[in-house]
């Protein structure tokens, strides 16, 4: 069974940091791109970041970019996304995603179809 789960979300004042975790289990990284996405309730889930199964391409939404790194550890099985300066912006759900497919890179992209796996999200509440 294929799954990821995510973890790492909290209450974090404007500035400050935090990184969440995506562990997977059922498929490896190498074989799968990874995107990270969130949401607000009323708001369309939007991409902020991604990295592709080679680990080698990784792209940024503008509006985090700078800010926010995305990383992995194969011998985990995890995806981190490292986030900085945090503003009020950025509160919402934050689901990680992933991607198959036969290529021998599977390229990463910020279109929702594109996912086969989807968490359940950590909540990032960006208040003072």
């Amino acid at each position: 069974q294929l799954q990821v789960v995510e973890s790492g979300g909290g209450l974090v004042p404007p500035g400050g940091s935090l990184r969440l975790s995506c562990v997977v289990s059922g498929f490896t990284l190498d074989r799968y791109a990874i995107g990270w996405f969130r949401q607000t309730p009323g708001k369309r889930r939007e991409g902020v970041a991604n990295m592709d199964s080679s680990g080698g391409s990784r792209n940024y939404t503008r509006a985090v970019r700078g800010r926010f790194t995305i990383s992995r550890d194969l011998a985990k099985s995890t995806v981190y996304l490292e986030m900085k300066n945090l503003n009020a912006e950025d509160t919402g759900v934050y689901l990680c995603a992933a991607r198959g497919g036969s290529e021998t890179v599977v390229a990463s992209t910020f279109a929702v179809p594109d996912y086969d796996v989807w968490g359940q999200g950590t909540w990032v509440i960006v208040s003072s």
